[in-house]
């Protein structure tokens, strides 16, 4: 079977582009390029992560891991760009016959670069689509007593609004906290996105692709303090919805 050949765009180190980057790599999913945004944006990204997922482990960087594959013989290039826009990052890929585009934790991206490859522009996100559209989904998830789990789809020019691929429910147990939250369903998405590399290389894609629906919530934005406070109040307290325990 052939393996797709696909670039992967990612924040500079973002812990969720090096975790799903260790899972891809696991299974045989070598990109072609990797273009890394190098930004003010992306450096705040990372230390909000390093916030939420707190006492949790962190993968190596994806430097590291490029470095681990030169050892054994397979270089990868590896670029950095100010911005992921068309102008900067289209230079870089137009002259490879893409068949993907996936993205590894990234800001919103529009324009050619959605275009680009012949199979789409793929990205997993920490929520349940279309349930929980939009930022700090595990905190939001819990506010509204939304079940927590991670989905895999294509990007369009929403904002995680292009059809589904996959999608799986977390099983949420007493006892874990906000932090536990956003470690698993980061590493959730990271599992998704393998698996769907691989339904890819098996041609399973256009029976698994299918269109999100509408959901009852907004698009959510970065969680406040004040609804951070709550949702670690009722996880101390148990009160969340969908316990499995």
């Amino acid at each position: 079977m052939t393996k797709p050949v696909y670039a992967y765009l990612l924040l500079s180190e973002d812990l969720y582009g090096r975790e799903m980057s260790r899972q891809i790599l696991s299974a045989g999913f070598v990109p072609a390029i990797v273009i890394t945004e190098d930004s003010a944006i992306g450096d705040e990204e990372r230390e909000k992560f390093l916030a939420r997922i707190l006492g949790n482990p962190v993968a190596p960087t994806v430097s590291a891991q490029l470095a681990e594959l030169e050892s054994a013989g397979i270089s990868v290039p590896h670029v950095t760009v100010p911005i992921h826009n068309s102008e900067e990052v289209m230079p870089h890929i137009e002259d490879l016959e893409l068949d993907l585009i996936v993205f590894g934790g990234t800001r919103i991206i529009r324009g050619d670069i959605l275009e680009h490859p012949s199979d789409g522009v793929i990205n997993c996100h920490p929520g349940l689509l279309p349930d929980c559209r939009g930022s700090a989904s595990p905190a939001w998830s819990v506010y509204h007593d939304i079940p927590i789990g991670s989905s895999t789809h294509f990007c369009d020019n929403g904002i995680d609004t292009g059809e589904l691929l996959m999608r799986r429910e977390f099983p949420v147990k007493r006892g874990m906290t906000y932090e536990d939250l956003c470690y698993h369903t980061l590493v959730l998405a990271g599992v998704l996105m393998k698996e769907a590399l691989l339904a890819w290389e098996e041609g399973r894609w256009d029976e698994m692709r299918r269109p999100q629906g509408e959901s009852a919530h907004p698009t959510f934005r970065n969680a406040p303090e004040e609804v951070l406070e709550v949702v670690c109040q009722k996880l101390a307290d148990q009160t969340y919805a969908h316990y499995v325990d």
